[in-house]
C-alpha cells in the first residue's frame, strides 16, 4: 500500500461528502424513518462502485480487496436525527451554507461524522494489500438506543476487531463513555387504614434504601468520568387515598457508571445493601473504556489529539470490542435549535480520518 496521501484525492473526498450531508440534511431521518437517508447513502456508495449490504436502515460495506485472514476496523456512524426542536429559526430541513457553517437538522448529530468516515472509507476502498480490512457501517436508531440499529448491524457484517465511532468530538478522542443503568426499586409492606394503625407502610420501609442511595459512594472513582453516581429521580405509591397505608412504593434510580465497574458489580453491591426488590430495566448501554496502548490511540496521539472521557453515551456502549469516539463537530451542538457544522470542520473531519487510519497501518 501506498504511504503517501494523495491530497487531491483527498479534496476531491471532502467536496463530495459536504454535498452528500446536504442531501441526507434535506431529507428527513428521523430514528426508525431513515429509510430514504438509506437510500442516499446507498446510491452515493454505487456511483463510487461500491457494493453494499443492507439491514434495515443499516447500510454497510467492505474494502474491496477484503481479507477474511486480516483483522477488520469498523467505521461507524448514524444516519438518524432527533425531531427538530421548536426554537428552530431555520428550516431544519433545509442545507444553508453561510459565515462559514453549515446549517440544518442532524449536520452536526451526525452527519459531519459520517460523510467523514465515508469519504475515508472510499480513500482506501480499492487499497491494495492494507494490513487491515475496513468494514463501513452507517446505522439507524442510535438515537434512540434501538433494537435495530448497530445492535442487528453487527450481526450481520464480518467479525470485528476494533472500531471508530464518528460522533462530534471537537476531533478529540473520546476514550471512554459513563454507562446508564435505570433501576426499579419496590418495597412491599400491608395495606391499612391510616386511622386505626393498620398495616405496614412500605414507604416508610423504603425510606433507609433511599437514604443509602444518597450516601453511598462507591470506592473505584476514574479518571477519566469521575466516580459512580446514583440519584433516585421517582418515588412514588400504587395510592393516592389520604387514609390508606401503601402497600408498595416504587422508586426509580438513574446510574451512571464509570469504565471501573460493571453493571453486575454495581447490581452486587446495591444488593448487598438494599432491602428491596431491585430491578434493572436494561443492561444494554455499558459503561466503555479503551486502552490508552491501544493502536487507535497510539495513532491518535502521533496526531496530536488529546483525549477525555464521554459523559454522553453513543452507540459505542454496544460494541462488545475496543472502539474509539471522535469526530468533527461539536456535542454541545447536538440537538439544539438551528443545529450547524462549521464548513472547515467537515473538511478536517475527512483528512483526520484518512490521516488516523494511515497511521494505524504503519504502526
Amino acid at each position: 500500500m501506498t504511504t503517501t496521501l494523495n491530497t487531491d484525492t483527498i479534496s476531491q473526498l471532502q467536496k463530495g461528502a459536504l454535498q452528500l450531508l446536504k442531501k441526507l440534511i434535506a431529507t428527513s431521518s428521523l430514528s426508525k424513518e431513515e429509510d430514504l437517508t438509506g437510500d442516499i447513502i446507498e446510491e452515493y456508495l454505487a456511483t463510487h462502485k461500491v457494493k453494499t449490504g443492507r439491514i434495515k436502515n443499516n447500510i454497510w460495506a467492505t474494502n474491496l480487496h477484503f481479507d477474511p485472514t486480516k483483522p477488520s476496523i469498523l467505521l461507524n456512524s448514524h444516519h438518524d436525527t432527533v425531531k427538530p426542536n421548536k426554537g428552530y429559526t431555520l428550516d431544519p430541513f433545509s442545507p444553508i451554507e453561510k459565515e462559514g457553517k453549515l446549517f440544518g437538522l442532524g449536520s452536526n448529530d451526525a452527519g459531519g461524522c459520517l460523510v467523514s468516515l465515508i469519504a475515508c472509507f472510499l480513500y482506501y476502498y480499492d487499497e491494495k494489500n492494507l494490513p487491515y480490512n475496513l468494514v463501513l457501517v452507517a446505522s439507524a436508531e442510535e438515537e434512540i438506543s434501538g433494537s435495530e440499529g448497530i445492535e442487528l448491524a453487527l450481526k450481520s457484517i464480518p467479525k470485528i476487531d476494533f472500531g471508530i465511532v464518528g460522533e462530534p468530538t471537537l476531533l478529540e478522542m473520546a476514550i471512554a463513555e459513563r454507562g446508564l443503568m435505570v433501576l426499579d426499586v419496590v418495597a412491599t409492606g400491608k395495606a391499612g387504614h391510616a386511622a386505626r394503625e393498620e398495616g405496614e407502610s412500605a414507604l416508610y420501609k423504603i425510606l433507609p434504601d433511599l437514604a443509602w442511595f444518597k450516601t453511598f459512594q462507591f470506592e473505584k472513582v476514574s479518571d477519566l468520568l469521575g466516580a459512580v453516581k446514583m440519584s433516585v429521580t421517582v418515588i412514588e405509591t400504587e395510592n393516592k387515598q389520604h387514609n390508606v397505608v401503601p402497600s408498595t412504593c416504587k422508586m426509580v434510580v438513574d446510574v451512571r457508571v464509570n469504565e471501573l465497574y460493571t453493571f453486575e458489580e454495581i447490581l452486587e453491591t446495591i444488593g448487598k445493601h438494599v432491602k428491596s426488590s431491585v430491578t434493572p430495566r436494561s443492561l444494554r448501554m455499558r459503561s466503555t473504556g479503551i486502552a490508552l496502548d491501544h493502536v487507535l490511540i497510539k495513532a491518535g496521539m502521533a496526531l496530536g489529539k488529546g483525549y477525555y472521557g464521554s459523559v454522553t453515551t453513543s452507540d459505542k456502549a454496544l460494541m462488545p470490542f475496543p472502539t474509539l469516539k471522535m469526530g468533527p463537530g461539536d456535542s454541545a451542538r447536538s440537538h439544539i435549535a438551528d443545529e450547524f457544522i462549521y464548513l472547515k470542520e467537515i473538511e478536517e473531519g475527512v483528512s483526520t480520518y484518512i490521516q488516523l487510519l494511515s497511521t494505524i497501518f504503519t504502526l
